[in-house]
């Protein structure tokens, strides 16, 4: 056996943990992308990117706010955002090789000959109110421009800030309605990603620095990317040594011996250095679920320590010497920890039914995780052990005393309070359905965004001073012989577009109409009440001319394709959450079909913000499908195992409620089930069945030593009633770690797990024995 060789074991996982810690630093990094959860195959996705290759993409922008309390318009501030957004246009940074950029829509600029340096330009383009100008007509030249701002003529401010202040245009989108808040708008290049998105922040920050700006605020892909993967690498090194130190306290408590807790500790601490390094084997990034992975190693690898250790102390408490002990631990435990790390393992395999590859990915990579924790603790605890004696491992103490009585206790409520008990049961079962009724699906990105970090505070900043983040597309096909110069076209996208600007959310909008409506305002010296379409046709085909002569002077060209078939009506709408954008797109579709002629053109709704809140719905469902399949796979499982269809009853009802409860507290809570949070039901089903696992195997083996049921269930609890105790505690605590966490999602993990793990803990100790008395006479 392994054990008679421990210092070659030993040597050989610290060796590989070692490795592990290399390939990690090489060659794990952390990214975050939001299109990696856009669902392949997806019709609405495949629309919308083919939409992006007739226009561009709706989130390649950069939003900077700059605020002077006083108000915008004084000369100096406005000459400081001028300076600042030319500089801005013309950031570069050098990235090590141009095999680094898979994005052939950068502006890239060798740095030498040998080409294996560049500098790279993610910035395209560059616009403020200070770059905005009106056409005007003038009747004996023809069109000109004025700018919206005389920069060097403050005497004309007054004038410049009334007219600026009623124009639709530039109110919520280049100004606030306070005048007090002026935006910079950086069209960054398409598919920005995040390396160069975090080199980009980092040089844009240094730049806004160097101005005595009152408030500056971000709001953007770019921003998003570098932010959220900084606090991911924050507190993916936090959660991880906040559980292991919980763990070292947990098991001070539980060993009181320095040797016992470094036995423990280093055998978590070795596989979870293995498991990193097959993160790097495997090449995977680690996005915002990463921030699970050293929980759940550390956790579910101090289960089976636990596990393993109090056998192995039980055994040498009852004379066996130090091998027989091991032996035996092996024998019986070694099998237990294995069916409870195959159903936790099928509990997080659960998530490959989902087509998004960064969920099948978790799935697996923790799944891997929980096999490589049973090996090691399997293998290198076992051996490690037998390199101490027992007063080395553990400090004689009354506590199986304390243990003996409260299992004890635990035993005679179950025998005696039967009523009682599953009159509980049953109020408990209202209370989760009604909290479950509760649940809504109402995501929202503020919700998601992590508290009390200046992202979301900028995100915040431009919710309430501005349009929003969030994107919405209407592509809009022309039909027969239509394209977009027809009077009758433009018409109708008038009134489409007069309908969405009817929702309060939508408070930003952009379409080939605007163009037109520009056109006619500077036939009437620029009068705010001039933008509208022309009145009649022939008007509209005298304004048509001066349209072809600044067609390429405008922004007419990512409004409209090539061939004119089609175009677009771009919005960017409040974060009011996914329920209501599906209302407003809903009733949108309905007053479409009622108000717009279909024989001159088709209309669809896509964007980011569509496919996202599709792509949340999809994620949902296919996740709690996954639970569904986890469960019915583990229940193939357990009837194989223990050759016994009841066995199944007794193994799943314990675990069933505790989903409620998860259910019943999202409920209750008013979190909304996204994508995150959705992901929890899989893992709490795969841990939690655990304790159940080991309380069957243990009475299965009491029973095949020739016991009664009734003096199995007695021996079960008191022997195997103290591990599952220790690791629900553990369990417990660990996740509870996630109340650290800056991000919502991960707090509302935290609190939805140890919350549900402790109640499985409860329903195995009282509801088990009660259903194996009734079954297994």
């Amino acid at each position: 056996m392994f054990v008679q060789h421990p210092r070659k074991i030993a040597a050989l996982f610290v060796l590989l943990s070692v490795l592990g810690c290399l390939l990690a630093a090489n060659r794990v990094r952390f990214d975050f992308d939001l299109e990696q959860f856009f669902p392949s195959g997806d019709e609405d996705l495949e629309f919308f990117l083919e939409f992006k290759e007739r226009f561009e993409p709706d989130d390649n922008f950069l939003l900077v706010g700059l605020k002077r309390e006083e108000g915008v318009f004084e000369q100096d501030f406005l000459k400081e955002v001028l300076d600042f957004s030319n500089k801005a246009r013309r950031i570069k940074f050098e990235v090590a090789t141009a095999d680094s950029i898979d994005n052939q829509k950068y502006q890239l600029e060798v740095s030498d000959q040998k080409d294996t340096t560049i500098m790279l330009h993610p910035v395209a383009s560059a616009s403020s109110l200070l770059t905005v100008e009106y056409p005007v007509r003038n009747p004996l030249t023809g069109f000109s421009t004025i700018p919206a701002i005389h920069l060097d003529q403050p005497d004309l401010y007054t004038s410049d800030k009334e007219k600026i202040l009623k124009d639709e245009r530039f109110v919520n989108n280049f100004i606030s309605e306070d005048a007090k808040t002026i935006v910079v708008v950086l069209k960054t290049h398409e598919n920005i990603k995040q390396p160069e998105g975090k080199a980009f922040m980092g040089e844009l920050n240094e730049l806004v620095k160097t101005y005595d700006f009152e408030e500056y605020h971000f709001l953007g892909k770019a921003n998003f990317q570098a932010e959220i993967v900084r606090i991911q690498i924050k507190e993916f090194i936090l959660s991880t040594f906040v559980s292991i130190f919980l763990v070292a306290l947990i098991m001070f408590v539980i060993f009181r011996r320095i040797w016992g807790i470094t036995v423990a500790l280093f055998s978590i601490l070795v596989g979870l250095l293995i498991f990193v390094g097959m993160l790097g084997i495997l090449g995977r990034t680690l996005d915002s679920m990463a921030l699970l992975y050293p929980i759940i190693m550390i956790i579910v690898a101090t289960s089976d320590v636990i596990h393993v250790m109090s056998k192995y102390i039980d055994e040498l408490q009852k004379g066996k010497s130090k091998m027989e002990a091991i032996q035996i631990t092996i024998k019986e435990i070694g099998m237990s920890i294995l069916l409870t790390s195959t159903t936790t393992a099928i509990g997080f395999l659960s998530l490959v039914t989902s087509r998004l590859i960064p969920i099948q990915q978790f799935g697996i990579n923790a799944a891997i995780g929980v096999m490589l924790a049973y090996v090691c603790v399997i293998i290198f605890t076992t051996t490690m052990l037998a390199l101490f004696r027992e007063e080395q491992i553990i400090k004689a103490t009354k506590e199986q005393t304390m243990w003996t009585s409260m299992m004890e206790w635990v035993y005679e409520i179950t025998k005696t309070k039967v009523p009682q008990i599953l009159t509980g049961l049953a109020l408990l079962l209202v209370v989760c359905g009604y909290g479950i009724s509760l649940v809504t699906t109402n995501t929202q990105i503020e919700k998601i965004l992590p508290k009390g970090e200046k992202v979301t505070a900028d995100f915040r900043f431009f919710e309430e001073e501005f349009s929003g983040f969030r994107p919405l597309e209407i592509a809009i096909s022309l039909q027969g012989d239509y394209t977009v110069d027809d009077y009758a076209v433009v018409q109708e996208i008038g009134k489409l577009e007069n309908h969405f600007k009817s929702y309060g959310a939508i408070r930003s909008m952009s379409s080939i109409a605007d163009f037109y409506k520009s056109i006619n305002q500077a036939y009437h010296p620029n009068d705010a009440n001039s933008y509208q379409l022309p009145a009649t046709e022939k008007e509209y085909k005298k304004h048509q001319k001066i349209a072809k002569k600044l067609e390429r002077t405008s922004n007419y060209g990512i409004l409209v394709s090539k061939d004119k078939k089609s175009t677009r009506l771009s919005a960017r709408v409040l974060d009011v959450g996914a329920d209501s954008m599906k209302i407003i797109l809903a009733t949108s579709k309905e007053w479409i079909t009622n108000n717009i002629d279909a024989s001159i053109m088709e209309t669809r709704a896509t964007g980011t913000g569509v496919i996202v809140d599709k792509n949340s719905a999809y994620i949902r469902d296919s996740l709690l499908q996954g639970l569904l399949l986890a469960i019915i796979v583990i229940s193939f499982f357990i009837a194989i195992l223990y050759r016994n269809v009841k066995m199944i009853f007794i193994a799943l009802i314990p675990n069933i409620l505790p989903l409620m409860i998860a259910g019943a507290i999202i409920g209750y809570m008013g979190t909304p089930l996204e994508a995150g949070v959705a992901i929890v039901f899989a893992i709490i089903f795969g841990i939690a069945v655990d304790d159940t696992i080991h309380l069957l195997s243990k009475f299965k083996l009491t029973k095949d030593k020739g016991y009664e049921t009734e003096e199995a269930i007695k021996i079960t609890l008191l022997e195997t009633g103290k591990a599952i105790c220790l690791t629900s505690v553990i369990l417990f605590f660990g996740f509870l770690i996630l109340l650290f966490s800056s991000s919502p999602p991960a707090f509302t993990i935290g609190i939805l797990i140890s919350s549900t793990l402790f109640s499985a803990l409860i329903c195995d100790l009282l509801i088990i024995p009660i259903m194996l008395r009734k079954w297994m006479k």
